[in-house]
Order: C-alpha cells, then structure tokens, then sequence
C-alpha cells in the first residue's frame, strides 16, 4: 500500500497541490467533508493535536506538508464537482481561486427527524466535533439508529438511549423506523463487535498494538517487539491524545521557550540542572558487610506524576515560590551538611554558586528545609520561569500504561512490557529539541520529569536512612544500595511502587583490617 492510498480512500468516502489554503479554510474544509480530526489524523500518520494545530496556524513540513495538502486539493476538488447541476456554485466568481472562503462555506443540513440534542452543542468528552447525521445509521454499540456520528461512528451520546451503555433504555425515537436485522437475543448478549470499531480506551489502543504486531510477524516475538519499539513515539503521542479527552486542560505544544532552556550549541546542552544522584558513601562502618543493590521500578513511568506547567513560561525575580505554579528557578542552593550519611539534593556538583533548577529540585530543597526535616537552610530563588501548573496533567496517561505494564507482568507478556517501557522512556526523552519528535517541544517538562524521577530516589534514600538502613550508593533514577533489613522498608516485586534486588555483594572491612 502506498502513502496515499489512505488519502485517496478517506477522499472516497467524502473525492495535488503544495500549496496551502489559510488555516480557516482547512478547517472548514474538513467539517464540510464531515470528516474529524481523528479520521484526518489517522489517514496523514499523525495525532488529532497536530491536525487542530495545523488549523490553527501552524503549517506542516517535510513529506507530510505534500500529504495534507493533495487531501485538501481532493476536498477542494470534490467540492467543486458536487454542485447543484445547472446552477452556479455557492460563492463562485472568475476571480476565486481554488481554495477561495467562498468555495469552503460549509452548506445547510438537509431536514431530518433527528433533531440536533444537548450533546450537538459542544465536544464530545473533549474530543472531535460531534456529527448530526441527517439520516440514522446503526450505533456500533448497540445497532439500534443512532442520530450521532463521532469520529466517523455512528453511535448514541446519550447511554441511555443505547441498549450497550444502559440497563434502562428511554424509548428509541426512531422506534417506528425498522430494527436492525439481528435478533434481539443477540443485542442483549452485549455490545455489538464491529471490525472496524476503535480499540475502547487507552489502554486498548496499547493492547490492539501490540496484537496487531504479533499479527502482522506470525507470532514472531522479537520482530513484533523490534516494530512496536520503532513506532513507540507516534503511539504514545496518540496515547496522550487519547487520555487528553475531556481533560479540563489543553496541552500547549509548543509554547515560547526562555534561551536557558535551548541548547547552547548543536551537541551541548541548555543551561538547566537536573540533580541527578552520583553518590557513594565515603565510609562504611566497621567490619564486613552485605550489601542490597535495589533497583526502583518504572522510575520514568512514576515521575510522569509532578507539577508540570501549562502555558507559556512568565519571567519574575524576587518573588516567593508560589505552590501553584511550576517552572524552572535560578536558585543559590543551601549548604549541604549530611554527605557522609545522605547525598546532597542538588547531585554532584563541581562549581559553587547559583544555577537554574527545575520545580521538583526546588520543592525538595523546601521540603528538607521544613520544620519536619530540617536538614539544610532554605534556598534562595533569584528569579524564574513559571506558568499556572497541575500535577495531574500526565496522570490518566501514566495510569493507562501502569495497567498495561502490570498486566504485561502478571500475564509473562514481555512484548507489551518492553513497549510500554519504550512509551514511556522515549516520550521524555524526546520532548526537548529531538527530531524523533515534533508533535510536542516541552523541554521545560523534560527536564522536571527527569528531575522528578531523581528526587523520587533521593525520598527513598532518605527514607532508609530514617528507618535504621546504610545507604551506601545513590546513582540515577534508579538504583540504591543499602545495608540491612530492607524487606520491612521497601515492598518486594516489579510493580511500580516496589523493588527488585539488581545486585549483592560484600564491602567493608573484616576484623583484619582487609577491605572486602
């Protein structure tokens, strides 16, 4: 199949240029095709986000900008052959060009039955635009006339008015029209299965990946895995969509970025400090030990939950930190007293003075420096980068891949673990300056999940020292060493909020004065 070949069919269903009409025009384009975004999406190999940000001003490029623009042609043309015979097109004058306002303006329905209902007047839980079909056609969840189609299904917004989402069902509006040929034990056995119906839910988007790879190799594990690890960025950015609907947030893309956070040179790096942990204790005590090498879970997949900013980042100095916002910060980091028991918050640095952290570096430093812990002085906040934040903005995300990696396990699936594991890894590591992915430039959220991830560690590192254990190594997001009965601190298993033994062995010195 070639790259057009899902163009040339969704232009079928509705009919080459590089050139492209203003944003306005795409769109009303698309809704006078009464195509959604996600049926656009899914034909160009992009997500929902990207085709709403097309027609909101942002041009596509490279191979893709030929795509979207022969797709918008075909409409032009489409529509162009659609008028009324004998009369003039809708708008049409000698001077209009192909992709003229006049040519897009989206025509009057056709009378219906099927009144347009509440559900009509806004997104459907936050998703595509909903379609009032001028005529019924069967609800792919229960077959019964539905007056709605969403994303290209028709289907029933109200659940109580399909016999697949309610116990009680009102009565059909269209009772008098003929029933669907099947009988009515079938429909009451459950949900009518469609092969052309979207996998239900994130986590089934996950799943249906994963079968469709085992599919497409014959059960060939290692092929399927290599394909889905090539595709694990374009899938998770749709994941995201997929959770994103009926948030109460818009994602902002690509927001005005600050110059400390872009790279200073093609292969260096920006001017952000991560406080990643390279700690190892100076002195253990005396006689031999049995060290633990813990490996802490999923350290990625749980810092997806932290304070991320929504809009584009606001400069202030001098201000007090506000809880209720996120960002970067230009901080004097306090004195560090502890290093020969703890590692110091901040990582390993060489050169005194200030640097620019990220919000879970600050709100641990604040946290140590409470009446609870009282470790180090509070840090001193020079100036900052912040925007209005939530904590939840990923959360329905990390969930839908936290369920398909504890399935995974439990079930021995190592092909979904190992996809779920390269969702969640690239997806972070690709969100700053990355030609592996240009749906989404957050550098500014990079940095912080990465730093979450590390202050997440250095919680456990503290919480061993306070429950009598030796922390003896910190290093990454991942990996603590200790001496002790670790079982009565940390669960045991692979689960995200347990541990697994990475390594044993044995320091320290025996009564001979020997280091083991």
């Amino acid at each position: 199949m070639s790259d057009f070949d899902a163009i040339d069919s969704l232009l079928a269903s509705v009919g080459p240029q590089t050139d492209l009409p203003d944003p306005e025009a795409r769109r009303a384009l698309r809704e006078q095709a009464r195509l959604s975004k996600a049926q656009v999406a899914r034909a160009l190999g992009v997500s929902p986000s990207t085709v709403g940000a097309w027609e909101g001003g942002r041009d596509p490029v490279g191979e893709v900008r030929g795509k979207y623009a022969y797709l918008l042609d075909g409409l032009c043309a489409k529509f162009a052959t659609e008028t009324t015979p004998g009369t003039e097109p809708a708008g049409e004058s000698d001077a209009a060009g192909p992709v003229a306002a006049d040519a897009v303006a989206v025509a009057e329905p056709a009378s219906s039955e099927f009144e347009p209902s509440e559900f009509e007047s806004s997104e459907f839980e936050g998703g595509d635009e909903v379609e009032a079909l001028t005529a019924p056609e069967p609800c792919v969840l229960c077959g019964r006339p539905a007056g709605q189609r969403v994303e290209g299904f028709a289907q029933h917004l109200d659940p109580a008015e399909c016999q697949g989402g309610a116990a009680e069902a009102r009565p059909d509006p269209a009772a008098d029209r003929p029933a669907p040929a099947s009988k009515p034990s079938e429909r009451a056995k459950g949900p009518a299965r469609r092969a052309f119906q979207e996998p239900s839910g994130p986590v089934g988007l996950i799943h249906a990946a994963v079968e469709g790879a085992l599919a497409k190799y014959e059960g060939d594990v290692e092929a399927a895995t290599a394909a889905l690890l090539k595709k694990a960025i374009p899938d998770a950015m749709r994941l995201l969509d997929e959770t994103r609907k009926g948030a109460r947030y818009d994602v902002i893309a690509h927001p005005w970025i600050p110059d400390i956070l872009k790279k200073q040179t093609s292969r260096g790096a920006d001017q952000i400090w991560e406080a990643r942990p390279r700690w190892t204790r100076a002195e253990l005590p005396p006689g031999a030990h049995e060290v633990t090498a813990l490996d802490i879970n999923g350290a990625y997949l749980s810092a997806l939950k932290t304070h991320l900013p929504l809009g584009q980042l606001e400069h202030t100095t001098g201000m007090p930190h506000d809880r209720r916002r996120a960002g970067v910060h230009l901080i004097t980091p306090p004195v560090w007293e502890h290093d020969a028991v703890l590692p110091n918050p901040i990582g390993e640095r060489d050169e005194p003075g200030p640097l620019w952290v990220t919000e879970p570096t600050l709100r641990l430093l604040l946290r140590l420096s409470g009446p609870r812990h009282q470790l180090c002085e509070p840090p001193q906040i020079h100036e900052s980068y912040t925007s209005g934040a939530t904590e939840n903005l990923l959360e329905k995300f990390r969930v839908a891949l936290k369920e398909a990696r504890d399935t995974a396990i439990e079930q021995g699936d190592t092909v979904t673990l190992e996809y779920v594991k390269a969702m969640y890894s690239k997806f972070v590591s690709t969100m700053g300056e990355s030609n592996y992915n240009r749906e989404l430039y957050r550098p500014d959220w990079m940095h912080i999940i990465r730093s979450q991830a590390f202050a997440n560690l250095w919680m456990k590192a503290l919480k061993a020292h306070d429950e009598g254990l030796t922390v003896v190594r910190a290093m990454g997001t991942d990996e603590i060493h200790v001496i002790g009965g670790w079982r009565r601190v940390f669960p045991e298993g692979r689960g995200v909020t347990e541990v697994k033994i990475k390594d044993l062995y044995t320091a320290g010195t025996d009564t001979t004065g020997e280091e083991q």
